[in-house]
């Protein structure tokens, strides 16, 4: 068991998708020793026996440190903490599943970025109510960083967001390593609505960009998204100053600029006007956050009040079959008013 702060060596991650498997190596390249968990033993087979994980991270091999199994018991047993890499809206279905061989005392790593659709309950506040896990417990990593980059290798930053601070800084001490770079914060309410807002913001960026706008209605969006994700975090009692870092404008440019954001080419196919399920096949099938994050976060933000047209207008798009144009139109013709 891991007290706050002391050392973590022994690390399981629940989820072997591109980021779980990318933070297991990760942690693994920082000296630690990692069981991966993988719902498909296929999965864990091609792990442990060849060291990639050819479906969702073809062509990267991991250290030797990297085990995996598909007993998630067995992942379990005596590690310093544990990083949860499911997806967001099958969170609470896991959960209900792991809760009881959860080890006590020790960090929960959230890797997952959204809303719970119906709830409205942040990532944490479900790994707490669900899992039965002190929140001080729950450590909750994001900012820009794009899986596949950072399997190559590619130097980035991170956020840490922790209530008790020291076990923030026990995970940054087992994450860092020569191109993983973790700080820390406090404001766990900002980090996780700075990572739920950046998908939805992502999508209308796409759709811009398949539309032809250009670089002026990318950079306005980006703006002006950054400015209602904040405003709807602050009403919710996060810190502003959250949403200027890497949790916020730091997330929200990698996942708005990059060909590697599902959000964004999603956006850029729905741009088409082929509608959701027609952009989502042709993206691959793959889950895009945006999707499912503008559903909650509207309701989020009609339940407290908080203007968001842009995740207004992306909802209309993906689920009231409005036209993309008529998106951005909708978003200009809106009352002038102060910055």
């Amino acid at each position: 068991m891991t007290a706050p702060g002391r050392p973590i060596e022994r690390v399981a991650v629940l989820g072997a998708g591109s980021w779980g498997t990318t933070y297991a190596k990760v942690l693994a390249d920082a000296g630690r020793s990692v069981v991966l968990w993988a719902r498909r033993d296929s999965i864990a087979k091609s792990v442990r026996a060849k060291h990639v994980n050819s479906e969702y991270l073809p062509g990267i091999e991991l250290p030797t440190s990297v085990s995996a199994t598909s007993d998630f018991d067995a992942a379990l047993a005596e590690v310093d903490a544990v990083v949860l890499g499911v997806p967001s809206q099958a969170l609470r279905e896991n959960l209900r599943v792991f809760r009881d061989s959860l080890p006590d005392e020790v960090p929960i790593v959230s890797l997952a970025k959204g809303v719970e659709i119906g709830t409205g309950l942040r990532m944490s506040e479900v790994i707490e109510r669900v899992g039965q896990v002190d929140p001080r417990r729950i450590v909750v990593l994001t900012g820009p960083n794009l899986a596949v980059e950072i399997a190559l290798g590619r130097p980035t930053a991170t956020v840490l967001a922790c209530t008790d601070h020291e076990r923030a800084v026990a995970v940054q001490v087992a994450s860092a390593n020569r191109y993983f770079r973790p700080y820390t914060i406090t404001d766990v309410i900002g980090a996780e609505i700075a990572g739920t807002g950046k998908n939805i913001i992502a999508l209308a960026c796409g759709i811009a960009d398949g539309l032809g706008l250009g670089l002026n209605t990318a950079a306005s969006l980006i703006t002006r998204g950054l400015n209602e994700v904040s405003r709807l975090g602050v009403e919710l009692g996060a810190q502003p100053a959250t949403f200027a870092g890497l949790a916020g404008l730091g997330d929200l440019v990698a996942t708005c600029w990059s060909p590697l954001s599902r959000n964004r080419t999603l956006g850029g196919r729905l741009a088409a006007g082929i509608g959701l399920e027609a952009a989502m096949e042709a993206t691959g099938g793959q889950v895009a956050e945006g999707v499912v994050s503008c559903r909650s976060v509207r309701d989020l933000a009609l339940r407290h009040q908080v203007d968001m047209p842009i995740t207004e207008g992306v909802y209309q798009v993906c689920y009231r079959h409005l036209p993309p144009m008529q998106m951005i139109r909708y978003l200009t013709d809106r009352p002038h008013s102060p910055e």
